[in-house]
């Protein structure tokens, strides 16, 4: 039968966090749970009725809990095929209640090794008894439902209470995939440590969805190493991607900096002196696109910065640290992702699908600096414009191609992102930035790569930009700079393209 009511399922888990959401919504559709040792303590906490495994098996946990599920009348209950009578038949003579539903995971191999322990703790976390129940439920996927992680809960909630308490073939069956690609990893880690290779840190967490609804997501790597998740709903796929590219952002700058991240380009970026201040004047490039966005500091968030936060709508908050009353502000919605940030290195090499393969290139480590500067105009900028050049060319560098970046007194003031024609970049970030009242005189042009025709510096010139700053290696830069030249602008190479696709 494709779609099967769950009555009953067998809980035992090490990891307990969200374990109360997913017990209570079971509660609730008057799901008949058991479970074992330190989980059947946790549901019955929640004052959830549930029956102990070993009022099934009529045998002890013993080993000091090696083994407590390894019986046939747990495993019977997992194993029979209700579409076969002589599985029925066994199972009614012998007493032995069918599962529809499995929530098991597994010892924390990995992390007990990364951490350092002992041989005797490490190998008391290859687990057995786990892992025999997700494959036992994992094969038979046609009439149980197996969930393997935590990072699971949501998503099986979702189904469930979507489907009225059913699970239908293709979501079991995508479960059962998902368990096997677990045990594997699983199975894979130990292998390692047993010969003493180094374990990958690479875990593959199934996401909400993808960039869609109606597309499967997943990520692959170890965000415990990222941030600590203090607050919020599960982090969806677009999120991220996001996340992703406001830390780039920030890897840029040294002083006390905010971004806001809509689409991973960003849409607001200052720095300032205090917290406060860069989020104000962040906000002001683009407040209508800061709603719904990353916001994200390389500072720790005081009570004040939080309360002007929390003034407007975002998904995602990231910090290294927050004030204790901070962060009561930021946490009093429940769905808002806040995250304390960690210092890591991004991998040196970027990996992206391309046709029937990949493709791999060196991460854009070069970061502009005045030391790359060519002064190729008759006027030199003055250190004000050179700042404001060089803080330009750190957000182009992290901006889609084609982009031009405006900026001024170490504040974005607009960027076109995206477009096909550099041209067409560079109207979109001057009317941006003059629909938000933003004055564009003086303010400082950064481009990704060259002008192939003197039409930016132009239009740049007309609405009051004074220094540009652009990588040059056109056959004709020289029309650029005769007109900055004529025009009394100021222009310096760097040699460097920042090309993001």
């Amino acid at each position: 039968m494709s779609v099967k009511k769950i009555k009953t399922a067998l809980i035992s888990v090490y990891y307990k966090e969200g374990l109360d959401q997913l017990v209570k919504k079971l509660h609730e559709y008057e799901v008949e749970i058991y479970s074992t040792g330190g989980t059947f303590r946790f549901i019955e906490s929640l004052g959830v009725p549930v029956i102990s495994v070993e009022e099934l098996t009529e045998f002890p946990e013993i080993l000091g809990g090696r083994v407590k599920t390894l019986h046939p009348t747990i495993f019977g209950g997992i194993l029979r095929r209700d579409s076969n009578p002589n599985d029925l038949l066994q199972i009614s003579e012998h007493g032995i209640v069918p599962f529809d539903l499995v929530v098991v995971d597994l010892y924390p191999f990995e992390e007990t090794v990364k951490k350092g322990g002992t041989e005797q703790e490490i190998i008391e976390k290859i687990d057995i008894g786990g892992i025999s129940l997700i494959r036992a439920a994992a094969k038979n996927f046609t009439d149980v439902a197996i969930v393997s992680s935590r990072f699971q809960y949501s998503d099986f909630l979702n189904h469930y209470i979507a489907s009225e308490g059913t699970t239908d073939l293709t979501y079991r069956k995508s479960l059962a995939a998902e368990a096997f690609r677990i045990t594997s990893h699983y199975d894979t880690a130990i292998m390692h440590w047993f010969n003493g290779w180094p374990l990958s840190t690479a875990e593959k967490r199934p996401l909400r969805y993808g960039e869609n609804p109606h597309q499967r997501g997943w990520f692959e790597g170890n965000l415990d190493e990222i941030f600590t998740q203090l607050g919020g709903k599960e982090l969806s796929y677009n999120n991220l991607l996001d996340i992703d590219a406001a830390l780039s952002y920030l890897s840029e700058f040294d002083d006390t900096t905010c971004v806001i991240v809509k689409h991973n380009n960003a849409c607001g970026l200052a720095s300032r002196p205090t917290a406060y201040e860069a989020w104000t004047d962040a906000l002001k490039a683009d407040p209508v696109s800061a709603f719904g966005g990353i916001i994200s500091l390389n500072c720790p968030i005081d009570t004040r910065t939080a309360e002007a936060i929390s003034g407007i709508f975002f998904e995602v908050l990231l910090a290294p640290d927050f004030d204790e009353e901070a962060l009561k502000i930021l946490l009093a919605k429940k769905n808002r992702i806040i995250l304390k940030y960690k210092p890591y290195s991004p991998g040196k090499i970027l990996k992206r699908s391309a046709l029937n393969g990949y493709l791999l290139q060196d991460r854009d480590h070069h970061t502009d600096s005045i030391d790359d500067l060519k002064y190729v105009t008759n006027r030199k900028p003055t250190d004000k414009e050179i700042a404001d050049m060089l803080f330009a060319s750190k957000i182009s560098k992290h901006t889609r191609s084609n982009t031009i970046v405006l900026a001024k007194d170490g504040m974005l003031l607009a960027a076109g992102t995206g477009q096909t024609s550099r041209v067409d970049a560079l109207k979109q970030a001057i009317q941006k930035a003059q629909s938000f009242g933003l004055n564009l005189e003086g303010a400082s042009m950064a481009s990704d790569a060259f002008f192939p025709f003197p039409d930016c510096v132009e239009i740049a010139h007309k609405v009051g930009i004074s220094a540009v700053i652009q990588p040059g290696g056109s056959i004709k830069d020289q029309l650029s700079i005769d007109y900055c030249n004529e025009h009394n602008m100021a222009m310096v190479f760097t040699g460097y393209r920042h090309f993001k696709h």
